[in-house]
């Protein structure tokens, strides 16, 4: 029997962890001062973020590169879900230490 890949639990859609086909979790720096942090999927003229969080506030003292071994105790995420950016608005992709962020 085959794992479902999406359940639905009063009208949620919860997506299986394992399921999730993406380059991983990056920081993607966008026009305009976004940046957000989520599983990055490129597909033709789109940049697309899954389980996304907008990084309101880096809380670090080293730049924006410091987040890279994860959020500091000061760090402000919030919540947004999937995004998706047309892939002329980013700027850069930051790859990050996976074990170091957990965005479910």
């Amino acid at each position: 029997m085959s794992k479902p890949e999406v359940i639905n639990i009063v009208n949620v859609e919860y997506v299986r962890k394992d399921a999730i086909k993406d380059d991983g979790i990056k920081i993607a720096v966008l026009d305009r001062g976004f940046v957000y942090i989520g599983y990055v999927k490129i597909e033709g003229d789109f940049l697309y973020l899954s389980h996304a969080k907008n990084i309101r506030y880096w809380g670090t003292t080293k730049g924006l590169g410091e987040l890279v071994s994860g959020p500091t105790k000061d760090t402000k995420l919030d919540a947004v879900g999937n995004v998706t950016v047309p892939i002329r608005a980013l700027i850069s992709l930051i790859d990050v230490e996976q074990s170091k962020w957990n965005l479910f």
